[in-house]
């Protein structure tokens, strides 16, 4: 079955890098905009539990990167994942700009309004939805939560204590009581992308897990990524047909002794609990347990769709990624990318300075560049430096994937130089250990910014403008050896971290950063001399300038 579900697995990706010259089925496949699902998702009838929204001043990107956070205080209480979910996946703005992109027309309109959120999401679908499993010692009445993200309240599914049946699914004993599920929802994003979708979803949960792990090491409490566990018996407590929906990743949460903070919001009338205490933490005793056996929430999701589609080819992949993990320890260093010939080229040392606002502030500000990228000025070489740096610095973080501490780094930076004051046009790769760039391929006959132009199949973004192009890459084939099909997701989680955390860098400069997937593949692995390894680039990241003077509204909520 393992490599039954690899062979899926590594079909599927194999026609993602080379959908630039063999279009994906569906072919003609046309976007119904007017059927389009709600970005945010929400439980009619469900008891709602405000959240805390004072958003806190937190440690700066600069204390951050160089370890002077905040010491260690253990657990997480209300106010502290109100903040997490809110800063990481709720809405905190609306924007509008004045660029090129072809809807910027619509924009104006509310129907089509762009509402800002501090983690990047492809064609800004947003399908991840977070689920609370709170038990016993949780600041809230035990049982079953969902973020609703366009109200920042949570939604009380179930009550009763029913961690044992998260805990029988992880790959390993937990102590904890209390779990933070990640689950995406394929129609939130493959009603627009197809096929194509759970290659851009499994990426934008990456995403998401860099934000709270900057958001986590922001509060110095621990948060630990399981993405190795059994998703069935979680998908069943949630509802879910988990070709539709289904948990990828897994937070085990310890709470504080402190009193929760109570909220600011009032409580929902519906909700005759949180009507007399608005922490939800009631006040009647013990909640009770629910019976034995499948035990499944109480509320059904709000969908408004009226036509909701399968794509057999997101169905088959995701059913063999979603194989249990068998990880093979000894061959997990080896999946990493290893070391590259060549004579470095130093960088500048990273611009502490710049980094030097609130992680808050940052996620707040954060924002794709569509249509926006001008010069001159030209990004400059310290800038990439910084901001190449601080993405690397993603790469380790706390799960559960085969070795004690911190998972290996399964990703690798690279770099298309085009427009980069004080690094000549070309190909780099990105050696954090030394911080300093490897060369990997001249400038292309006829320019760097005509290559680009010619390998980008999309028209929302002008080569020439942009200061350079960083993939990100891995080597899927040794991933797939040291984790079976499940290491597609792990791979992926990781890619979208990085992207995120370059985000981060980038907004904390003050300089502009867009991820696209609409390069192709084979070209550019080419490029950078890849042909012949199984190394393989996954995502771009566009860096460069912003005009100062432009037409922009954003209006914080």
């Amino acid at each position: 079955m393992q490599q039954e579900a690899r062979d899926v697995v590594r079909d599927y990706t194999e026609a993602v890098f080379r959908r630039a010259r063999v279009p994906m089925e569906p072919l003609n496949f046309e976007v119904d905009w007017v059927d389009q699902p709600s970005r945010h998702t929400a439980y009619p009838g469900a008891p709602r539990v405000p959240l805390p929204t004072d958003l806190p001043e937190l440690p700066t990107l600069r204390d951050l990167f160089t370890g002077a956070g905040p010491p260690a205080v253990e657990d997480w209480s209300l106010a502290r994942l109100a903040a997490l979910l809110r800063l990481s996946y709720g809405v905190l703005d609306r924007r509008m700009t004045v660029n090129w992109n072809q809807d910027i027309a619509k924009r104006a309109h509310f129907d089509y309004a762009v509402w800002g959120r501090g983690t990047a999401s492809g064609g800004g679908m947003y399908p991840v939805e977070l689920y609370l499993v709170a038990g016993a010692s949780a600041p809230l009445l035990p049982g079953v939560y969902h973020y609703d993200t366009g109200r920042h309240v949570l939604q009380r599914l179930l009550l009763g204590d029913v961690s044992d049946t998260v805990r029988s699914a992880l790959a390993a004993p937990e102590d904890a009581d209390s779990f933070l599920l990640a689950s995406i929802k394929f129609w939130k994003n493959s009603f627009k992308y197809n096929s194509f979708c759970y290659h851009v979803v499994t990426q934008d949960l990456g995403a998401l897990l860099g934000s709270w792990d900057l958001l986590a090491s922001a509060y110095g409490v621990p948060l630990r990524r399981l993405l190795c566990f059994e998703p069935a018996p979680m998908d069943r407590l949630l509802g879910f047909d988990s070709d539709d929906q289904s948990v990828f990743a897994v937070v085990p949460m310890r709470w504080t002794a402190d009193p929760p903070t109570a909220a600011s919001d009032p409580p929902a009338a519906s909700d005759p609990t949180a009507a007399s205490d608005p922490t939800g933490a009631g006040g009647g005793g013990a909640a009770p347990v629910p019976a034995a056996g499948d035990v499944q929430v109480r509320y059904a999701a709000h969908e408004r769709s009226r036509r909701v589609q399968r794509f057999p080819t997101v169905t088959a992949v995701h059913r063999a990624a979603a194989v249990p993990a068998v990880i093979a320890p000894e061959t997990v260093p080896d999946a990493a990318p290893g070391e590259l010939p060549g004579a470095p080229v130093e960088l500048p040392a990273p611009l502490l300075d710049r980094l030097d606002r609130p992680l808050s502030t940052v996620l707040a500000s954060r924002s794709s560049s569509f249509g926006r990228f001008r010069r001159p000025p030209e990004l400059t070489a310290a800038e990439l430096g910084t901001t190449l740096a601080f993405a690397a610095a993603g790469r380790h973080h706390p799960a559960d994937v085969g070795l004690p501490g911190d998972a290996p780094a399964l990703t690798r930076l690279w770099v298309f130089a085009n427009h980069v004051d004080g690094l000549p046009a070309g190909g780099y790769a990105y050696c954090p250990r030394r911080h300093a760039l490897r060369p990997a391929g001249p400038e292309p006959d006829g320019g760097m910014s005509a290559f680009l132009q010619q390998q980008y199949f999309l028209t929302n973004y002008t080569m020439g403008q942009v200061g350079a192009v960083l993939a990100i890459s891995g080597r899927l084939d040794a991933v797939l050896d040291a984790y079976g099909p499940r290491g597609y997701r792990i791979l992926n989680a990781e890619i979208g971290a990085v992207a995120q955390r370059a985000y981060c860098a980038a907004a904390a400069q003050r300089v502009g950063c867009g991820a696209v997937l609409g390069f192709d593949n084979v070209s550019m692995d080419t490029a950078l001399g890849l042909d012949g390894t199984d190394e393989r680039t996954v995502l771009f990241l566009l860096l460069g300038r912003h005009p100062d003077a432009t037409a922009d509204l954003a209006y914080r909520l």
